[in-house]
Protein backbone atom coordinates (compact mmCIF):
# COMPACT_ATOMS: atom_id res chain seq x y z
CA UNK A 1 0.00 0.00 0.00
CA UNK A 2 1.19 3.48 -0.70
CA UNK A 3 0.31 7.14 0.63
CA UNK A 4 -1.27 9.67 -1.43
CA UNK A 5 2.20 11.33 -1.91
CA UNK A 6 3.54 9.57 -4.97
CA UNK A 7 -0.38 9.73 -6.66
CA UNK A 8 0.36 11.82 -9.96
CA UNK A 9 -0.85 15.24 -9.89
CA UNK A 10 -4.07 16.47 -11.33
CA UNK A 11 -4.93 16.05 -14.77
CA UNK A 12 -7.53 17.73 -16.45
CA UNK A 13 -9.28 16.38 -20.32
CA UNK A 14 -8.73 18.37 -23.11
CA UNK A 15 -12.71 17.54 -24.30
CA UNK A 16 -15.15 19.46 -23.48
CA UNK A 17 -17.52 16.54 -22.86
CA UNK A 18 -21.26 16.95 -21.38
CA UNK A 19 -22.85 14.69 -18.86
CA UNK A 20 -26.73 14.43 -18.73
CA UNK A 21 -28.15 12.86 -15.67
CA UNK A 22 -30.96 10.49 -16.48
CA UNK A 23 -32.96 9.20 -13.25
CA UNK A 24 -35.28 6.20 -13.27
CA UNK A 25 -36.71 4.69 -10.22
CA UNK A 26 -33.59 4.15 -7.87
CA UNK A 27 -31.08 4.45 -10.30
CA UNK A 28 -29.43 7.87 -11.45
CA UNK A 29 -27.24 8.11 -14.04
CA UNK A 30 -24.60 10.42 -15.49
CA UNK A 31 -24.12 10.03 -19.15
CA UNK A 32 -22.13 11.05 -21.99
CA UNK A 33 -22.95 10.11 -25.68
CA UNK A 34 -24.16 11.91 -28.59
CA UNK A 35 -27.25 8.78 -28.77
CA UNK A 36 -28.18 10.01 -25.00
CA UNK A 37 -32.00 8.71 -26.11
CA UNK A 38 -30.58 5.24 -27.28
CA UNK A 39 -29.06 4.98 -23.82
CA UNK A 40 -32.04 5.47 -21.83
CA UNK A 41 -33.94 3.71 -23.51
CA UNK A 42 -32.01 0.83 -23.26
CA UNK A 43 -31.57 1.58 -19.21
CA UNK A 44 -35.99 1.35 -18.91
CA UNK A 45 -36.11 -1.73 -21.54
CA UNK A 46 -33.51 -3.87 -19.46
CA UNK A 47 -34.85 -2.73 -16.24
CA UNK A 48 -38.49 -4.15 -17.45
CA UNK A 49 -37.12 -7.72 -18.95
CA UNK A 50 -35.43 -8.03 -15.02
CA UNK A 51 -38.45 -7.16 -13.19
CA UNK A 52 -40.28 -9.28 -15.16
CA UNK A 53 -37.88 -12.33 -14.81
CA UNK A 54 -37.80 -11.30 -10.93
CA UNK A 55 -41.73 -11.47 -10.33
CA UNK A 56 -41.18 -14.93 -12.08
CA UNK A 57 -37.87 -15.69 -9.82
CA UNK A 58 -38.34 -13.67 -6.26
CA UNK A 59 -35.03 -15.28 -5.47
CA UNK A 60 -33.13 -13.40 -7.58
CA UNK A 61 -33.69 -10.11 -6.36
CA UNK A 62 -32.95 -11.45 -2.43
CA UNK A 63 -29.73 -13.64 -2.92
CA UNK A 64 -26.62 -12.77 -0.69
CA UNK A 65 -24.73 -15.69 -2.77
CA UNK A 66 -24.85 -17.03 -6.02
CA UNK A 67 -28.22 -18.91 -7.40
CA UNK A 68 -28.86 -20.90 -10.02
CA UNK A 69 -30.96 -19.46 -13.42
CA UNK A 70 -34.00 -20.38 -14.31
CA UNK A 71 -34.33 -21.87 -18.03
CA UNK A 72 -35.98 -18.77 -19.45
CA UNK A 73 -33.50 -16.04 -17.78
CA UNK A 74 -32.98 -13.34 -20.25
CA UNK A 75 -29.71 -12.32 -21.30
CA UNK A 76 -28.81 -9.05 -17.97
CA UNK A 77 -30.06 -11.72 -15.86
CA UNK A 78 -27.59 -14.36 -17.10
CA UNK A 79 -24.29 -11.46 -17.13
CA UNK A 80 -25.11 -10.92 -13.69
CA UNK A 81 -25.50 -14.68 -12.31
CA UNK A 82 -22.31 -15.54 -14.48
CA UNK A 83 -20.49 -12.64 -12.45
CA UNK A 84 -21.94 -13.63 -9.29
CA UNK A 85 -21.20 -17.01 -9.62
CA UNK A 86 -17.18 -16.06 -10.15
CA UNK A 87 -17.08 -13.20 -7.17
CA UNK A 88 -19.45 -15.80 -4.64
CA UNK A 89 -21.94 -12.61 -4.21
CA UNK A 90 -25.71 -12.42 -4.82
CA UNK A 91 -26.62 -11.64 -8.13
CA UNK A 92 -28.05 -7.92 -7.66
CA UNK A 93 -24.38 -6.95 -6.16
CA UNK A 94 -23.96 -6.65 -10.44
CA UNK A 95 -27.08 -5.01 -11.77
CA UNK A 96 -25.85 -1.42 -11.97
CA UNK A 97 -22.36 -2.56 -13.89
CA UNK A 98 -24.40 -4.89 -16.03
CA UNK A 99 -26.82 -1.97 -17.01
CA UNK A 100 -24.67 0.33 -17.65
CA UNK A 101 -22.26 -1.66 -20.23
CA UNK A 102 -25.83 -3.14 -21.91
CA UNK A 103 -26.76 -0.01 -22.36
CA UNK A 104 -23.41 1.47 -23.45
CA UNK A 105 -22.51 -0.82 -26.00
CA UNK A 106 -26.24 -0.21 -27.50
CA UNK A 107 -25.52 3.31 -27.94
CA UNK A 108 -21.94 2.14 -29.58
CA UNK A 109 -23.97 -0.13 -32.01
CA UNK A 110 -26.79 3.09 -32.99
CA UNK A 111 -23.50 4.49 -33.96
CA UNK A 112 -22.35 6.49 -31.06
CA UNK A 113 -18.19 7.40 -31.42
CA UNK A 114 -18.19 7.64 -27.24
CA UNK A 115 -20.69 6.22 -24.63
CA UNK A 116 -19.68 6.80 -21.17
CA UNK A 117 -22.31 5.46 -18.59
CA UNK A 118 -22.00 6.18 -14.74
CA UNK A 119 -24.74 4.28 -13.09
CA UNK A 120 -24.46 5.31 -9.27
CA UNK A 121 -20.73 4.56 -9.28
CA UNK A 122 -20.44 1.78 -11.71
CA UNK A 123 -18.84 2.52 -14.94
CA UNK A 124 -18.43 1.87 -19.02
CA UNK A 125 -17.09 3.77 -20.78
CA UNK A 126 -15.68 3.33 -24.93
CA UNK A 127 -13.55 7.05 -25.79
CA UNK A 128 -11.79 8.21 -28.39
CA UNK A 129 -9.90 10.71 -26.12
CA UNK A 130 -8.73 10.96 -22.25
CA UNK A 131 -11.49 10.38 -19.61
CA UNK A 132 -11.00 11.34 -16.30
CA UNK A 133 -12.73 9.30 -13.92
CA UNK A 134 -13.08 10.59 -10.29
CA UNK A 135 -13.91 7.71 -7.62
CA UNK A 136 -15.09 9.03 -4.47
CA UNK A 137 -17.64 11.53 -3.52
CA UNK A 138 -17.56 14.28 -1.40
CA UNK A 139 -14.61 16.41 0.02
CA UNK A 140 -13.14 15.57 3.14
CA UNK A 141 -11.76 11.79 2.46
CA UNK A 142 -8.68 10.69 0.76
CA UNK A 143 -11.21 8.72 -1.73
CA UNK A 144 -13.13 11.86 -2.69
CA UNK A 145 -9.49 13.24 -4.08
CA UNK A 146 -8.53 10.06 -6.44
CA UNK A 147 -9.44 9.80 -10.01
CA UNK A 148 -8.03 7.30 -13.14
CA UNK A 149 -6.98 8.54 -16.26
CA UNK A 150 -8.39 6.37 -19.09
CA UNK A 151 -6.35 6.32 -22.64
CA UNK A 152 -8.52 5.64 -25.39
CA UNK A 153 -6.79 2.29 -26.28
CA UNK A 154 -7.58 1.42 -22.42
CA UNK A 155 -11.35 1.45 -23.19
CA UNK A 156 -13.88 -0.39 -24.01
CA UNK A 157 -13.81 -1.09 -20.00
CA UNK A 158 -15.74 -1.26 -16.66
CA UNK A 159 -14.65 0.70 -13.48
CA UNK A 160 -17.27 0.23 -10.90
CA UNK A 161 -17.14 1.22 -7.20
CA UNK A 162 -18.26 0.24 -3.90
CA UNK A 163 -18.45 1.72 -0.33
CA UNK A 164 -18.98 0.87 2.86
CA UNK A 165 -19.40 4.37 4.02
CA UNK A 166 -21.03 5.50 0.79
CA UNK A 167 -24.07 5.47 -0.84
CA UNK A 168 -27.13 3.52 -0.56
CA UNK A 169 -26.15 -0.09 -1.59
CA UNK A 170 -25.59 -2.56 0.86
CA UNK A 171 -22.56 -3.91 2.08
CA UNK A 172 -20.88 -5.95 4.99
CA UNK A 173 -17.33 -3.94 5.15
CA UNK A 174 -16.32 -0.60 6.52
CA UNK A 175 -14.10 0.08 3.13
CA UNK A 176 -13.85 3.69 2.71
CA UNK A 177 -13.68 2.96 -1.70
CA UNK A 178 -13.07 -0.52 -3.77
CA UNK A 179 -12.68 -0.19 -7.03
CA UNK A 180 -12.40 -2.56 -9.75
CA UNK A 181 -11.36 -2.24 -13.50
CA UNK A 182 -12.40 -5.12 -15.59
CA UNK A 183 -13.73 -5.30 -19.06
CA UNK A 184 -17.06 -6.46 -17.88
CA UNK A 185 -19.12 -4.57 -16.37
CA UNK A 186 -21.08 -7.02 -14.21
CA UNK A 187 -17.78 -8.46 -13.12
CA UNK A 188 -16.13 -5.10 -12.18
CA UNK A 189 -19.90 -4.62 -10.08
CA UNK A 190 -19.83 -7.48 -8.09
CA UNK A 191 -15.90 -8.01 -7.56
CA UNK A 192 -16.30 -3.97 -5.95
CA UNK A 193 -19.21 -5.43 -4.14
CA UNK A 194 -17.03 -8.42 -2.50
CA UNK A 195 -13.74 -5.92 -2.03
CA UNK A 196 -15.70 -3.76 0.21
CA UNK A 197 -17.53 -6.51 2.00
CA UNK A 198 -13.92 -8.11 3.21
CA UNK A 199 -12.39 -4.23 4.50
CA UNK A 200 -13.06 -2.71 7.36
CA UNK A 201 -9.81 -2.04 8.96
CA UNK A 202 -6.19 -1.51 7.03
CA UNK A 203 -5.27 -4.52 8.50
CA UNK A 204 -7.66 -6.19 5.54
CA UNK A 205 -6.46 -4.63 2.78
CA UNK A 206 -4.16 -6.94 1.22
CA UNK A 207 -6.09 -9.93 1.89
CA UNK A 208 -8.61 -8.28 0.02
CA UNK A 209 -6.24 -7.20 -2.71
CA UNK A 210 -4.81 -10.70 -3.44
CA UNK A 211 -8.30 -12.15 -3.09
CA UNK A 212 -9.97 -9.93 -5.63
CA UNK A 213 -7.19 -9.71 -8.12
CA UNK A 214 -7.32 -13.71 -7.93
CA UNK A 215 -11.01 -14.03 -9.67
CA UNK A 216 -10.25 -14.41 -13.34
CA UNK A 217 -11.52 -11.28 -15.93
CA UNK A 218 -10.22 -9.07 -12.88
CA UNK A 219 -7.10 -6.37 -14.27
CA UNK A 220 -6.76 -3.90 -11.40
CA UNK A 221 -7.79 -3.34 -8.25
CA UNK A 222 -7.77 0.27 -5.71
CA UNK A 223 -8.85 0.14 -1.97
CA UNK A 224 -8.46 3.07 -0.17
CA UNK A 225 -8.80 2.31 4.03
CA UNK A 226 -8.10 5.19 6.15
CA UNK A 227 -5.42 7.27 4.75
CA UNK A 228 -3.54 4.56 2.91
CA UNK A 229 -4.23 3.35 -0.94
CA UNK A 230 -3.75 -0.52 -2.05
CA UNK A 231 -3.02 -1.07 -5.69
CA UNK A 232 -3.07 -4.84 -7.45
CA UNK A 233 -2.64 -5.66 -11.32
CA UNK A 234 -3.13 -2.99 -13.84
CA UNK A 235 -5.47 -0.11 -13.53
CA UNK A 236 -5.64 3.16 -15.76
CA UNK A 237 -3.21 5.79 -14.33
CA UNK A 238 -4.23 7.03 -10.68
CA UNK A 239 -4.58 10.82 -10.28
CA UNK A 240 -6.14 13.60 -8.43
CA UNK A 241 -9.34 15.23 -8.68
CA UNK A 242 -8.77 19.15 -10.14
CA UNK A 243 -9.67 21.09 -7.60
Amino acid sequence: MSPIGPIRPALRETRKRVYQTFTYREAVLRICCDRFEVVTAEIVRQRRILEEYIARHPAFRTALQPIDLRAEAPEIACRMAQAAERVGVGPMAAVAGAMAQRAAEAALAAGAEEAIVDNGGDLYLQAVEPVLVALGTGTATLAAQLALWVRPDETPLAICSSSGKMGHSMSLGRCDLATIVAKDAALADAAATQAANLVKTVADVDAALERILCIGGIDGVLIVQDDRVGLAGRLPQLTRTPR
